[in-house]
């Protein structure tokens, strides 16, 4: 698995994933379970991977 997402793409997915999170555990009542969807930014920007970004051929990361 080769890496592919760069450092500025890396932060803005860690990020963006952790308040998408946020609000959906957080911040409504009740729990509303769409937040769970940024589980999947927060990973691929953990693991500087992104099986999407293969499958395009995109690579943000700097050789």
């Amino acid at each position: 698995m080769t890496q592919n997402v760069g450092s500025i793409e890396r932060i803005l997915r860690i990020v963006g994933g952790l308040a998408i999170l946020a609000w959906g555990f957080l911040l409504s009542d009740p729990i509303n379970w769409l937040g769970a969807i940024g589980a999947v930014p927060l990973v691929t920007g953990l693991v500087s991977y992104c099986p999407l970004w293969s499958l395009f051929g995109i690579n943000t990361k700097k050789a």
